[in-house]
Protein backbone atom coordinates (compact mmCIF):
# COMPACT_ATOMS: atom_id res chain seq x y z
CA UNK A 1 0.00 0.00 0.00
CA UNK A 2 1.40 3.22 -1.33
CA UNK A 3 1.43 6.37 1.65
CA UNK A 4 -1.22 7.13 4.62
CA UNK A 5 -4.59 6.25 4.26
CA UNK A 6 -7.00 9.16 4.94
CA UNK A 7 -8.18 9.39 7.87
CA UNK A 8 -12.20 9.24 8.30
CA UNK A 9 -14.19 12.46 8.92
CA UNK A 10 -17.01 12.36 11.62
CA UNK A 11 -20.44 11.60 9.60
CA UNK A 12 -22.44 14.87 8.95
CA UNK A 13 -26.12 13.79 9.79
CA UNK A 14 -29.32 15.76 8.78
CA UNK A 15 -31.52 17.96 10.57
CA UNK A 16 -34.82 16.26 10.11
CA UNK A 17 -33.95 12.60 10.63
CA UNK A 18 -30.34 12.73 12.14
CA UNK A 19 -29.22 10.57 9.48
CA UNK A 20 -25.98 10.07 7.42
CA UNK A 21 -27.41 8.46 4.59
CA UNK A 22 -30.16 11.63 3.91
CA UNK A 23 -27.43 13.85 4.28
CA UNK A 24 -25.40 12.00 1.98
CA UNK A 25 -28.15 12.02 -0.49
CA UNK A 26 -28.50 15.99 0.43
CA UNK A 27 -25.17 16.64 -0.70
CA UNK A 28 -24.98 14.75 -3.77
CA UNK A 29 -28.24 16.56 -4.71
CA UNK A 30 -26.79 20.09 -3.99
CA UNK A 31 -25.83 22.36 -6.80
CA UNK A 32 -23.56 25.35 -6.51
CA UNK A 33 -23.78 25.65 -2.26
CA UNK A 34 -27.36 25.38 -2.39
CA UNK A 35 -27.92 23.51 0.70
CA UNK A 36 -31.27 24.67 1.66
CA UNK A 37 -32.73 23.88 -1.99
CA UNK A 38 -31.21 20.44 -2.08
CA UNK A 39 -32.76 19.82 1.38
CA UNK A 40 -36.46 20.59 0.44
CA UNK A 41 -35.99 18.77 -3.17
CA UNK A 42 -34.66 15.39 -0.71
CA UNK A 43 -37.40 16.15 1.87
CA UNK A 44 -40.09 16.63 -0.84
CA UNK A 45 -39.14 13.24 -2.36
CA UNK A 46 -38.76 11.10 0.41
CA UNK A 47 -41.83 12.08 2.15
CA UNK A 48 -43.70 11.88 -1.12
CA UNK A 49 -41.83 8.30 -2.13
CA UNK A 50 -42.23 7.06 1.75
CA UNK A 51 -45.96 7.59 1.99
CA UNK A 52 -46.38 5.21 -0.67
CA UNK A 53 -45.29 2.31 1.03
CA UNK A 54 -46.10 3.67 4.53
CA UNK A 55 -42.49 3.60 5.31
CA UNK A 56 -41.00 6.32 7.96
CA UNK A 57 -38.53 8.48 5.31
CA UNK A 58 -35.05 7.68 6.47
CA UNK A 59 -36.13 3.20 6.46
CA UNK A 60 -37.38 3.67 2.82
CA UNK A 61 -34.23 5.37 2.18
CA UNK A 62 -32.22 2.80 3.99
CA UNK A 63 -34.10 0.20 2.02
CA UNK A 64 -33.81 1.87 -1.30
CA UNK A 65 -29.83 2.12 -1.03
CA UNK A 66 -29.34 -1.56 0.37
CA UNK A 67 -31.70 -2.42 -3.01
CA UNK A 68 -28.96 -0.63 -5.16
CA UNK A 69 -25.79 -1.62 -3.50
CA UNK A 70 -23.26 -3.13 -5.63
CA UNK A 71 -21.47 -6.47 -3.92
CA UNK A 72 -19.16 -6.61 -6.97
CA UNK A 73 -17.42 -4.27 -9.38
CA UNK A 74 -14.47 -4.25 -11.75
CA UNK A 75 -11.44 -2.23 -11.67
CA UNK A 76 -8.79 -1.85 -14.18
CA UNK A 77 -5.49 -4.22 -13.76
CA UNK A 78 -2.47 -3.86 -15.85
CA UNK A 79 -0.65 -7.08 -16.25
CA UNK A 80 2.65 -7.68 -18.93
CA UNK A 81 1.14 -5.11 -21.16
CA UNK A 82 -2.35 -6.39 -21.05
CA UNK A 83 -5.65 -4.46 -19.56
CA UNK A 84 -7.66 -6.84 -17.33
CA UNK A 85 -11.21 -6.29 -15.64
CA UNK A 86 -10.67 -7.36 -12.71
CA UNK A 87 -13.35 -8.51 -10.39
CA UNK A 88 -12.87 -6.86 -6.65
CA UNK A 89 -16.03 -6.72 -3.98
CA UNK A 90 -16.66 -2.92 -2.98
CA UNK A 91 -16.39 -1.98 0.41
CA UNK A 92 -19.92 -0.80 2.30
CA UNK A 93 -18.87 3.16 2.15
CA UNK A 94 -18.32 2.50 -1.10
CA UNK A 95 -21.62 0.58 -2.28
CA UNK A 96 -23.46 3.56 -0.73
CA UNK A 97 -21.73 6.05 -2.17
CA UNK A 98 -21.94 3.89 -5.83
CA UNK A 99 -26.15 3.43 -4.98
CA UNK A 100 -26.42 7.01 -3.86
CA UNK A 101 -24.89 8.31 -7.12
CA UNK A 102 -26.36 6.01 -9.83
CA UNK A 103 -29.91 7.13 -7.80
CA UNK A 104 -29.20 10.82 -7.83
CA UNK A 105 -27.99 10.41 -11.13
CA UNK A 106 -30.63 8.72 -13.12
CA UNK A 107 -33.15 10.98 -11.78
CA UNK A 108 -31.18 13.85 -12.81
CA UNK A 109 -30.39 12.68 -16.22
CA UNK A 110 -34.80 12.39 -16.74
CA UNK A 111 -35.89 15.95 -17.08
CA UNK A 112 -39.38 17.63 -18.06
CA UNK A 113 -40.47 17.55 -14.01
CA UNK A 114 -39.37 19.30 -10.94
CA UNK A 115 -36.21 17.29 -9.82
CA UNK A 116 -37.86 16.44 -6.49
CA UNK A 117 -40.54 14.23 -8.79
CA UNK A 118 -38.22 12.97 -10.39
CA UNK A 119 -35.76 12.14 -8.00
CA UNK A 120 -38.94 10.24 -6.32
CA UNK A 121 -40.08 8.61 -9.11
CA UNK A 122 -36.31 6.97 -9.18
CA UNK A 123 -36.22 6.38 -5.21
CA UNK A 124 -39.59 3.71 -6.07
CA UNK A 125 -38.81 2.42 -9.01
CA UNK A 126 -35.82 1.10 -7.28
CA UNK A 127 -37.73 0.03 -3.83
CA UNK A 128 -39.58 -1.92 -6.04
CA UNK A 129 -36.42 -3.45 -7.85
CA UNK A 130 -36.55 -1.91 -10.79
CA UNK A 131 -35.91 1.68 -12.97
CA UNK A 132 -31.94 3.03 -13.76
CA UNK A 133 -30.68 2.44 -11.11
CA UNK A 134 -31.61 -1.25 -10.05
CA UNK A 135 -30.14 -1.57 -13.90
CA UNK A 136 -27.14 -0.24 -13.42
CA UNK A 137 -26.23 -2.19 -10.48
CA UNK A 138 -27.50 -5.06 -12.48
CA UNK A 139 -25.06 -4.13 -15.27
CA UNK A 140 -22.21 -3.33 -12.79
CA UNK A 141 -22.53 -7.37 -11.15
CA UNK A 142 -22.99 -8.95 -14.47
CA UNK A 143 -19.58 -7.15 -15.94
CA UNK A 144 -17.98 -8.99 -12.55
CA UNK A 145 -19.23 -11.77 -13.52
CA UNK A 146 -18.50 -12.20 -16.65
CA UNK A 147 -14.55 -11.68 -15.81
CA UNK A 148 -14.37 -14.42 -12.60
CA UNK A 149 -11.77 -16.12 -14.83
CA UNK A 150 -9.35 -12.91 -13.84
CA UNK A 151 -9.95 -12.50 -10.30
CA UNK A 152 -6.47 -14.09 -9.59
CA UNK A 153 -5.04 -11.10 -10.68
CA UNK A 154 -6.60 -8.99 -7.91
CA UNK A 155 -3.85 -7.17 -5.60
Amino acid sequence: MRGKQAKRKEQQRDVKFNSPLVARLISKVMQHGKKSTAQALVYSALDNASKKFKLESDKFLEEVVAKVKPTLEVRSRRVGGANYAVPVPVSTARQETLAIRWIVDYARKKGGQPFDKLLEAELVAAFNGEGDAMKKRADVEKMAEANKAFAHFRW
